[in-house]
């Protein structure tokens, strides 16, 4: 069935103009590419590759079956010449909200070879985000899934034409018989291959321009250094369209190297670990609440993820319990994983001692990642001592997509992404994340971490997880209230600080409220909500 809307006029279709787009300074381009970061290669270029090299092998896999590189490559090719009948022309703009499967993999590849640029929507995202990336982006069209797995994505794109005259493609409706070629293009590398949505929980989410060779550099460098091979099988168990599964090394980076992608929609332990015994995964990216409760489930689950030799973990901070918890029950190949959509990747490597792995988030992924550690005043801090974390590299952006106002905030006058981390930084080199810059409650004029706070809570054993969060104060100006959920029998207030005050927590830094919760808010990449949080509790 066609889902019936506006079609775009042919003015609309045609224009791709890039003119919120940040480019790359000459210089630092002119240095990437000498250095052999930047090789002019397309994204996309990855599976025409592997087709051509490994043409059998498996590619893509989910529930309904296997796509082989050879096969997947043709159907890419189909999709490319539909989009492009259809009217949509390179530089277009593409929602492209599809759920963790083979036909997001056909897709994305036909978007990119039809020279369009995907605006890589997540499944949790609604009609707020969509109409807000639509304007943003100019989009043309968008591309949804057809089936109502407990959500009507049809019914909402209806909702989007409305005021957004998009042509709208559903994950059915892809030409992928592969009668037609798909255009033949001229790609200039230096442009937006795609745009990845900001995963924060202030404000209107923002597009990130990742461009051809940032792009390629991002995950084919984090292929080698996780020692991807073509004998692994990557398991997708986050959004497919979030960055930490797609190009770290993710989806991207597995197909750069020939090895297979599983595609999972349901991350729970008891789907996810009968997943990874029938493929034999042996590598997967996890948030830590994921992480964790993978972790625990292996005292009741009958079958055990046994082949996962790595097992990233990032998206937000894992404590030095849980990383314990996870390198003894599920695997011991623990890799923490620090990033952000808009560039900077830091990992630990392999053969980093067990003090590292549990205990910090880190190295940078390139030797021409530029960091800064800086403080309120915007001065370098010194070796060991916390700062927020600014950033400048061969992968990371030099300004969202049509956002002058944020990127005024958001970018130093020499090009550094202000990230907004506040971290350590140690003469190893490696980071230990300690914060958000406005992840702080001020409490009675004290600045008080959250992260630090949520961190004391979580290791008292009735906790399963938390968050810090302020609320406005007559008298304080902002008092502190725990969101808790319990693993078991709740405990009270009282007896919650009387166990801080045995850890040494401060008593201004300690919580006036506590919420219990049977689970907390999460954005669509994972992350707890405190926003969300805030509006239930002021409601």
């Amino acid at each position: 069935m066609t889902i019936t809307t506006p079609q775009p006029s042919e003015s609309a279709a045609q224009s791709a103009s890039l003119d919120g787009f940040v480019p790359f300074p000459a210089q630092r381009a002119d240095a990437y590419r000498a250095a052999g970061y930047w090789t002019g290669q397309p994204v996309d270029s990855v599976l025409r590759t592997a087709a051509a090299n490994w043409p059998e092998r498996a590619a893509v896999v989910d529930r309904g079956g296997a796509y082989s590189y050879g096969e997947l490559d043709a159907l890419a090719d189909g999709a490319a010449a539909g989009f492009a009948a259809r009217g949509i022309r390179p530089g277009s703009r593409v929602l492209l909200q599809l759920p963790n499967s083979r036909e997001f993999a056909v897709a994305l590849f036909g978007l990119l070879r039809a020279g369009a640029i995907p605006v890589m929507c997540l499944p949790g995202h609604r009609l707020a985000e969509l109409s807000h990336f639509a304007e943003v982006s100019g989009a043309v069209a968008a591309v949804i899934a057809a089936d109502n797995d407990g959500f009507d994505y049809r019914a909402m794109a209806e909702q989007l034409v409305q005021t957004h005259p998009l042509l709208v493609i559903t994950d059915r409706e892809l030409d992928t018989d592969g009668t037609t070629a798909a255009p033949n293009l001229e790609v200039d590398t230096a442009t937006p291959a795609l745009l990845l949505v900001s995963g924060g929980t202030t404000g209107a989410p923002k597009l990130i321009p990742r461009t051809h060779d940032d792009y390629t550099y991002n995950f084919t460098a984090s292929a080698e250094l996780c020692q991807l091979t073509g004998d692994d099988v990557y398991l997708v168990a986050l959004p497919a369209a979030h960055n930490f599964p797609l190009a770290c090394p993710g989806i991207l980076g597995a197909m750069h190297v020939g090895a297979t992608v599983v595609f999972e929609t349901d991350p729970s332990p008891e789907s996810a670990f009968a997943t990874i015994d029938r493929h034999g995964v042996t590598v997967t990216a996890l948030v830590p609440a994921l992480a964790k409760l993978w972790a625990q489930a292996c005292e009741w689950e009958p079958l055990r993820p046994k082949s996962l030799r790595l097992l990233q973990v990032g998206g937000a901070k894992l404590s030095a319990e849980d990383a314990a918890l996870v390198r003894t029950a599920l695997t011991p190949g623990l890799q923490q994983v620090f990033g952000m959509a808009e560039g900077l990747l830091n990992y630990t490597r392999l053969d980093d001692p067990v003090e590292l792995l549990e205990h910090t988030q880190g190295r940078p992924l390139s030797e021409h990642d530029e960091l800064r550690v800086v403080d309120e005043a915007g001065d370098e801090v010194g070796t060991g001592e916390e700062g927020e974390l600014l950033v400048r590299g061969p992968y990371t952006i030099n300004g969202y997509f049509n956002a002058d106002s944020a990127n005024e905030r958001s970018f130093s006058p020499d090009g550094f992404y202000r990230t907004g981390d506040r971290v350590r930084r140690f003469a190893t080199g490696y980071l230990e994340v300690t914060g958000r810059v406005k992840d702080v409650i001020v409490r009675g004029g004290e600045n008080v971490s959250a992260l630090d706070l949520e961190e004391h809570l979580l290791t008292h054993p009735a906790i399963w997880s938390v968050a810090a969060v302020p609320l406005p104060d007559d008298y304080l100006g902002e008092k502190i209230c725990a969101a808790v959920v319990f693993t078991g029998t709740p405990v009270t207030l009282a007896e919650l600080n009387d166990y801080l005050d045995s850890r040494g927590v401060a008593a201004h830094a300690r919580p006036d409220m506590l919420v219990p919760m049977t689970a907390l808010p999460t954005t669509a990449v994972g992350k707890i909500d405190k926003k969300a949080i805030v509006r239930q509790l002021a409601g």
